[in-house]
């Protein structure tokens, strides 16, 4: 053991010097301006700019600075959400840098935690947050709050090292370990311990370590939508060339060939994916926002959408992650539960009275809290509350006696002292003599109390007269008062919550670092499915494919480590699930960053947890994550739609800007027509689509297959059936007024405004796959009613003003050509609601494939 003196400072700054300080290295951060650079290569975003530069090139600076605009509105958003993510390491190493008073050269200094060095003396007492790894060589009552790393709030004891114990290494968790950990709390009395590791070495600077090796898991939709664009942009530049080629062998006007080509090219450019995605995302954070969780990554909301797995956390996720005292059961088996009856029972009032007494008076242990918390609830008659008894003498917990004994004088004029005594309940029926029979009985009860999930103490009092202090609680004669039953309850929303998942064809399975026995009682509480119990123990002998295996009919895993919650989540991924994962501690952080859903709670969560996910949840409450996952499948459902709408557009919109050079008519539509038409009507009618409230059945479908696209070929042939109807309407109203022999002027003005008509009957075709055109009317969308008054007032500014006009080469229209107009968008509306039927099942063909799967999930979380 070193001597009381610590470290000379020559000696403490060596070692600073040499190994370092005690924090985590500065990671390699991307910067703003690296990120910038990674986001420009990006498919989508390069359309946009270049698609900026060919106007700019061809003098239409509004068109240009119109797409500048949303690129630019792109990259800002990505580089604000990319750069909070690189704030991982740097919350990591907030926490593991606290004060710390240290013992050097004989004296104690209060030091920064970061110049902590191996071999330091520190001094550890109530409240403080330890700053490093040691060993414990001396303590008294000891008690620390070990959840950051381990994920449970209740306390463990601490013992002082001797040959006992070993100094060997030892993992966070567990009554009656010499170790103290970086970044956990003394809850309870006091200790001198001496620095094993610092930095990195530590066990959360192993878990720091390990979370900056991981990469997030990229979002899928945003891969497919690149794939699409980058299809998109190869066809159309093909078909523009051919274009320019065809117009100048054709006609021999080569200028007018390559406005044509860009025309023609403009009208395929799918420029409007990034913006609607980009809309979409950030709606969606919004809307979720509503319901108290935060988005951090916005495109992983229609990922959380399509979750098949999600992994929870016990403490403070399905729990209150609070002890509250839910049981009391004297020795003759009688049994109060406060929160079943108002009134409590006198004998039940001096069995809460003395485990009170028991109890520190400011106490930073939960289960005395809980002590704390009963009395104020009930014993409102002030002689069972004391408040001018003094607190003489306490006895710790020591390894041989799991019990708290506190001595209290109720008048400072006698010697004669009140005892109260609470513990495991072995220690206590050891204090009080018990014979064999009442053991016996007493057991029973334990058992029978442990199997509901609660943790048990026994209480117990006596009576000491004198002023000399016996050594030990044994030579006091104490009375045997009962047991008290602690839980840490169950969120109000947890159990609606479970069930709706299972609903859902989401299977929820709890991860958590508590015994088994209580993990299994919470788990049946929360309405989890049966299934196996895997604690860490069976979970460390498994290889890789034997875990992959075991976690499919798995639902409980039990006294898990950090590295191995990143294990089941890998396990999982590897089996093609889509994995949500939540929790609030550090030990959680890789999990959740290695999850395609990390999910954090706001309230008790750490930065570090917060920073790794995706997800925060507010308000820490599990009813939440239901929320978040209807709105992901929302957001998912309304998405699809708008992208129909956007691939249905282009038809008629390409087949516009072709047919003038096939057939040798004048030019239909200019660069800046396809440029009105896709950058100002086509994302704002997308966000009607965005609007959409949810489906009926959008929580009582599976999720989709994770390998499904975005871009299935139903949606596609349903989006070219669109487009192909709304041509032929169009293109035979252009072909009718040119033979009538209206002027080009007026021809244009009335084809483009047919085609605007048409476009809007085709954002009432898309409003929903399933329901009838009447039964989405009813649902109510106020984007709806403002996007079109917003239409009709663009088109008519457009047509009536002489300014606009001229700009966009129109001439004027009459009541009759209005008519015509209106009737060609009707004319789609129905042939368009005549075909839906046919194709509803083909465009949910992939709920169809999915629901086996749901219907066994559902029979099996009800065990029917």
């Amino acid at each position: 053991m070193k001597p009381l003196s610590g470290l000379s400072e020559a000696e403490a700054a060596a070692r600073l010097l040499a190994e370092g300080h005690n924090e985590l290295p500065q990671p390699d951060r991307r910067t703003p301006f690296r990120i910038v650079v990674e986001v420009l290569r990006e498919p989508m975003l390069a359309l946009l700019l270049v698609g900026g530069l060919v106007y700019l090139a061809l003098g239409d600076l509004k068109e240009a600075i119109i797409l500048a605009a949303f690129a630019t509105m792109s990259i800002a958003i990505t580089v604000v959400q990319e750069t909070r993510t690189e704030r991982v390491l740097e919350a990591l190493r907030d926490l593991t840098s606290p004060r710390a008073l240290v013992i050097r050269d004989g004296e104690r200094r209060r030091i920064a935690g970061r110049d902590v060095v191996r071999g330091d003396l520190i001094v550890l007492s109530e409240g403080d947050r330890v700053p490093a790894d040691a060993v414990v060589l001396q303590c008294s009552d000891l008690q620390v709050d070990e959840s950051t790393l381990t994920g449970e709030s209740v306390p463990v004891r601490k013992v002082a090292w001797d040959d006992r114990t070993g100094s060997g290494p030892h993992r966070p968790g567990g009554d009656d370990l010499p170790q103290v950990f970086s970044g956990s709390l003394v809850v309870r009395g006091s200790a001198l311990a001496e620095v094993t590791a610092i930095g990195t070495q530590s066990e959360i600077g192993k878990i720091g370590q390990s979370l900056a090796t991981l990469e997030t898991e990229p979002p899928r939709l945003q891969a497919q939508t690149r794939h699409v664009v980058t299809l998109f942009a190869v066809l159309g530049g093909g078909v523009s060339l051919l274009a320019v080629l065809l117009y100048g062998l054709m006609r021999g006007g080569w200028l007018d060939a390559v406005l044509a080509g860009i025309a023609l090219g403009m009208s395929m450019l799918p420029e409007e994916f990034p913006v609607v995605l980009t809309v979409f995302m950030a709606m969606g954070a919004w809307r979720i926002s509503l319901a108290r969780v935060l988005t951090r990554r916005a495109a992983a909301i229609e990922t959380l959408g399509s979750a098949t797995v999600l992994c929870t956390d016990k403490t403070g996720t399905l729990t209150e992650n609070r002890m509250t005292i839910v049981e009391l059961r004297l020795k003759d088996e009688t049994i109060f539960r406060p929160a079943h009856s108002e009134e409590m029972p006198i004998a039940f009032r001096t069995l809460s009275e003395f485990g009170l007494l028991a109890s520190a008076p400011e106490p930073y242990d939960p289960m005395e809290r809980a002590f704390h918390v009963l009395a104020c609830e009930r014993l409102t008659v002030a002689s069972y509350q004391h408040p001018n008894w003094k607190l003489v003498h306490a006895y710790g917990l020591r390894p041989d006696l799991l019990a708290v004994t506190h001595i209290w004088q109720a008048d400072s004029s006698r010697q004669e002292y009140v005892v109260a005594a609470k513990g495991a309940p072995e220690a206590i029926a050891g204090l009080c003599k018990l014979s064999a029979t009442d053991r016996t009985a007493l057991t029973q009860s334990i058992d029978a109390m442990a199997a509901n999930g609660l943790r048990v103490l026994g209480v117990a009092r006596a009576t000491h007269i004198g002023s000399t202090w016996p050594t030990s609680p044994h030579e006091l004669t104490f009375e045997f008062l009962g047991l008290v039953g602690l839980a840490d309850p169950l969120r109000p929303s947890v159990i609606e919550a479970v069930r709706e998942c299972q609903s859902a064809g989401i299977k929820a399975v709890m991860i958590t670092g508590d015994y088994p026995a209580t993990a299994k009682a919470i788990a049946h509480q929360a309405g989890l499915a049966r299934g196996e119990l895997i604690t860490g123990a069976e979970l460390g002998k498994l290889s890789e494919a034997e875990l992959a295996t075991q976690v499919e009919t798995a639902s409980v895993f039990a006294r898990i480590m950090p590295e191995q919650k990143l294990r089941i989540v890998n396990a999982y991924k590897d089996n093609g699930e889509v994995v949500a994962m939540t929790g609030d501690g550090v030990n959680d952080a890789p999990s959740l960053k290695a999850a395609h859903i990390g999910i954090a709670m706001g309230g008790r969560g750490t930065d570090v947890a917060r920073e790794a996910s995706a997800i925060v949840l507010l308000d820490d409450d599990f009813g939440s994550i239901v929320k978040a996952i209807r709105l992901g499948r929302r957001i998912y459902d309304n998405l699809r739609k708008a992208m129909s709408f956007i691939l249905a557009v282009h038809v008629p919109i390409a087949g516009l800007a072709l047919l003038p050079l096939l057939f040798g008519t004048p030019l239909l539509l200019g660069p800046i027509h396809i440029a009105f038409l896709e950058m100002v009507i086509d994302p704002v009618c997308s966000l009607v689509f965005e609007a959409e409230t949810e489906e009926e059945d959008v929580m009582h479908r599976p999720p989709r297959a994770p390998d499904e696209p975005l871009f299935s070929w139903a949606l596609i042939g349903w989006s070219v059936l669109q487009g192909t109807v709304a041509f032929v309407l169009v293109a035979a109203i252009y072909v009718m007024a040119l033979r009538s022999g209206m002027p080009v002027p007026e021809v244009r003005a009335l084809t483009f405004f047919s085609l605007v008509v048409v476009i809007v009957s085709l954002i009432l075709v898309n409003r929903s796959f399933s329901p009838s055109l009447l039964t989405a009317f009813r649902r109510q969308n106020r984007t709806l009613a403002a996007v079109l008054a917003a239409v009709a007032a663009i088109s008519a500014l457009t047509l009536l003003w002489p300014a606009a006009s001229k700009l966009f080469a129109f001439g004027p229209l009459h009541a009759d050509d209005i008519a015509l107009t209106l009737g060609a968008g009707l004319m789609a509306l129905i042939i368009l609601e005549m075909f839906k039927p046919v194709l509803r099942p083909r465009l949910q063909s992939w709920n169809r494939k999915m629901q086996p799967l749901a219907l066994d999930q559902t029979r099996k979380s009800t065990g029917r």
